[in-house]
């Protein structure tokens, strides 16, 4: 019980830093305008030389790594609607790690989806 709650801070938090760190990085090369491979190869190789990136691909394989540590000893039916919280947690960290704006709409929107969260963790048995 207490490996899977690791594995679910891991999944949940983690995961979505990684997730946070990959969005300030990419922020920071910029925008891909040629879709061509020469520049999209361009824009790999310059987005690994961004420490952000590097911690976000570490964090990343950690929370890949809990959630099938989680799917080894969980019911998949609990485990993927369970880790939307998530989405609380991305909401979070876009406003004050990215500094964007969150709308009330979009606060209400991750509102019901953590309500579903709590549906599923209740109806784990």
């Amino acid at each position: 019980m207490i490996t899977n709650s690791i594995f679910y801070f891991f999944v949940v938090v983690v995961g979505t830093a990684g997730e946070m760190c990959v969005s300030r990085a990419t922020k920071a090369i910029g925008e891909v305008h040629e879709f061509t491979p020469r520049s999209i190869a361009r824009h790999v190789g310059r987005a690994m030389t961004v420490p952000w990136m590097w911690l976000a691909i570490f964090m990343m394989a950690v929370a890949f790594f809990s959630l099938l540590g989680m799917l080894a000893t969980a019911k998949a039916s609990f485990v993927y609607p369970s880790t939307a919280v998530s989405y609380g947690v991305g909401a979070l960290g876009g406003k004050f790690f990215l500094k964007e704006q969150v709308t009330a709409e979009r606060w209400l929107g991750v509102a019901v989806i953590c309500v579903g969260v709590v549906l599923v963790i209740i109806g784990k048995g």
